[in-house]
């Protein structure tokens, strides 16, 4: 008997694509008794989608929109600037498509709401995370509403079963599905010299992002150092909105803009809504990398470097600097300053921490040399429901 399994792209930008996509060719190509479904909220994304899933599966799939009515549309379209409102109307609006299908795969626990709402005429759900694994956030207690759980690396199941929400037997370990769509032999160039290339990739997040209050004191000072190049590569849901809220801190800020005077610099390559801040472009040209609290330092240490982490909450009164475990893959900053003084030693920051960076890498990420992660996720669901 024919099992559906449907993989959703519910949001508003591409930049979670990567880690679930490719595990959905690969059961297209290879699994008979599957029939997937690929449902994506915007056209954006699934053109993206689309990029990365072989050409020869596009048939075998069932492609669906998750369009809603326009009135609908028209009216909650201002809202969802501040609330993601329409990711939420998109579910409820497509409940008999869920009803459809045996297994839901998801990045995101929003999709957990059409869990309540079907209870158990639905289908059940599998989790692939779509970061590292190291803040609050990626151990919401919502999670232990999913069926099965995609993992990275033996970190994230560490932790899953540290913080209650799942069981070990509930976890498969895949790798990271997204390096399967880059060859790490190839490293773009971006500027038309041999200087050295800092990224900066500041969260969205109005409590923990640096870009809110030194994001413009980092860009100065490469304005005043030529010799540096620097990549402005955010998350791309910074500059999705203007004032950004956060849940989990109960704060919110308006974004600063970009000045002109950096978008005129030569030395500095400003993205901020480019298909380069999904595919890894920016973290494999990268010589060192500077963010607060994005997951993609770890795609940055796929070929490892120094990192270089603004925290702009202070010094914890605890003096421990790392907050996060993936901040132990560099140094904790506590404002520009600091960091100007540290970015000319880089080439010793990066041996210093290359030893930790290791470690961290491998527990984190489960990188296997001639074996892909998608195909790995793939053969995980299929067993999965072949067997329910």
């Amino acid at each position: 008997m024919t099992k559906r399994i449907l993989f959703l792209f519910n949001h508003d930008a591409a930049h979670q694509a990567a880690h679930i996509a490719g595990i959905a060719g690969e059961l297209a190509l290879h699994a008979p008794t599957v029939q997937v479904v690929v449902a994506c909220g915007v056209e954006a994304i699934r053109h993206k989608v689309a990029e990365i899933i072989p050409a020869a599966a596009h048939d075998r799939i069932e492609w669906r929109m998750l369009d809603l009515p326009t009135a609908q549309q028209r009216l909650l379209a201002p809202i969802n600037k501040v609330a993601p409102v329409l990711r939420v109307a998109r579910l409820y609006w497509h409940l008999d498509l869920f009803r459809s299908v045996d297994l839901v795969v998801s990045t995101e626990r929003t999709c957990l709401r059409v869990r309540r709402r079907l209870g158990a005429a639905g289908p059940r759900f599998a989790y692939v995370p779509h970061g590292s694994g190291d803040r609050n956030v990626a151990y919401h207690p919502e999670l232990a509403q999913f069926d099965l759980m995609l993992l990275s690396g033996p970190k994230l199941v560490d932790e899953m079963v540290r913080h209650g929400i799942t069981t070990a037997d509930q976890c498969r370990v895949i790798g990271y599905p997204k390096f399967d769509t880059i060859d790490p032999a190839v490293r773009k160039r971006f500027f038309d010299n041999d200087r050295p290339v800092f990224l900066y990739n500041p969260h969205f997040d109005p409590h923990l992002s640096s870009w809110y209050g030194m994001g413009e004191a980092v860009m100065d000072f490469f304005l005043a150092h030529r010799d540096y190049n620097l990549i402005v590569a955010p998350h791309v849901m910074l500059f999705r909105k203007r004032l950004h809220y956060s849940l989990e801190y109960r704060t919110a800020k308006l974004r600063p803009d970009i000045a002109d005077r950096f978008r005129a610099a030569d030395n500095i390559l400003i993205d901020v809504d480019g298909p380069n801040l999904f595919d890894m472009s920016y973290t494999m040209a990268a010589d060192v990398y500077i963010g607060d609290v994005s997951s993609q330092v770890y795609e940055f240490l796929l070929h490892r470097g120094a990192c270089y982490f603004l925290d702009p909450n202070g010094k914890p009164a605890d003096g421990v600097a790392e907050r996060y475990e993936f901040w132990r893959n560099g140094e904790v900053l506590y404002g520009p300053a600091e960091l100007a003084e540290r970015i000319p030693h880089w080439r010793e920051s990066a041996a210093l921490h290359r030893a930790e960076q290791d470690r961290l890498f491998a527990y984190t990420m489960d990188h296997r040399a001639g074996e892909t992660s998608v195909a790995r996720g793939a053969a995980a669901l299929e067993a999965f429901v072949e067997v329910r």
